[in-house]
């Protein structure tokens, strides 16, 4: 009973890549940089068991960016045609790739990455995914003519990822969709059509983690604009909660989430934010602990998984590794007071 899990990403060590950065430069190249994703992976897991982490992740050692971790091994993707587009609702605009034609995976893409981190570990094993709806707000289409369509041909080659993963013994497959606050309508009419595509045939669980996004400027300054209530979860809900997902991983710490949304969620497990990614500070087990009470309100702990509010990749180590500590022992905080 909350059993902790983290949403996925953890921040690279200043010897692999650029510290506190969302995109950082890689330190190292070739066989060098492969045996220090290795070793970033090996320092994770362990900081995550100290911790009292049950579900551990990888921390995404292995990526430079979540998203785009998974596209540069895909086919039919131009990296020089690059097109301006506004992210997340023109939340921020960059230039990114363009898919020019039909995609497909170049061959298996984070097999080996997850056969290694299950020998690491016997506690449960996480791995993440972009999910359809976000990948198609991240890259630019000029070939499918719709992002519900692109967003199929992206959930039926992340399909068979999921099932590769699962494969190597991952127990949890979590597919990132922080495009679905940004587009909550669309979400509901289509967005969770694409995940159930994505994960259909696993017999892990399978998760879906939906955040206000990673403590950035841009995101930060969002926020603030949505006022006194964030009711986006509202619109998509419960879609999910009939859908074949069995996990929905939220913010909450922090954040004007309205408590009684994970209502929604009564066939779901429902992934906690108890640990706010936006700020260096961090939290006190009781603080934790509160927050896990007030969601019980809503959801009963035989449901419910102590998590972060989202990734912590922009983050020092230092910072993240109190955080998790901190969730460790607010969860066992938390199971005392159930006792």
């Amino acid at each position: 009973m909350l059993e902790t899990t983290v949403a996925g990403s953890l921040p690279k060590p200043s010897w692999l890549a650029e510290p506190e950065k969302l995109w950082p430069e890689w330190r190292l190249s070739g066989g060098e940089l492969e045996q220090a994703k290795r070793d970033a992976t090996l320092i994770w897991v362990k900081e995550q068991e100290l911790a009292g982490i049950d579900i551990v992740s990888g921390g995404e050692q292995y990526r430079i960016h979540f998203v785009h971790g998974f596209l540069e091994h895909v086919n039919g993707i131009d990296w020089q045609k690059k097109t301006k587009m506004g992210i997340r609702d023109n939340r921020y605009v960059v230039d990114v790739p363009t898919v020019t034609s039909v995609i497909s995976r170049k061959g298996k893409i984070h097999s080996d990455e997850a056969r290694y981190t299950r020998g690491l570990t016997t506690n449960g094993l996480k791995f993440t995914l972009p999910g359809p709806m976000t990948i198609c707000d991240t890259i630019a289409d000029a070939h499918y003519g719709s992002r519900p369509d692109m967003a199929m041909a992206f959930a039926e080659i992340l399909n068979e990822e999921a099932r590769e993963l699962e494969a190597e013994g991952v127990d949890a497959i979590q597919f990132d969709e922080p495009a679905f606050n940004a587009f909550p309508r669309e979400a509901a009419e289509w967005g969770v059509a694409m995940l159930e595509r994505a994960a259909a045939g696993l017999k892990c669980k399978s998760a879906v983690h939906i955040c206000y996004g990673y403590g950035i400027k841009a995101n930060i300054e969002w926020k603030q604009s949505l006022g006194s209530e964030w009711r986006q979860y509202e619109d998509f809900f419960p879609a999910i909660n009939a859908s074949t997902i069995g996990q929905v991983s939220l913010e909450c710490a922090n954040s004007n989430v309205p408590y009684h949304l994970m209502g929604l969620l009564r066939n779901k497990d429902v992934l906690v934010g108890a640990i706010d990614v936006a700020t260096d500070r961090i939290e006190t087990p009781e603080e934790v602990a509160a927050t896990l009470q007030k969601a019980m309100e809503f959801v009963d702990p035989e449901r419910m998984f102590p998590c972060t509010n989202c990734g912590m990749a922009p983050l020092s180590r230092a910072v993240a590794v109190g955080k998790l500590r901190a969730l460790g022992a607010g969860a066992a905080l938390m199971r005392r007071k159930l006792r």
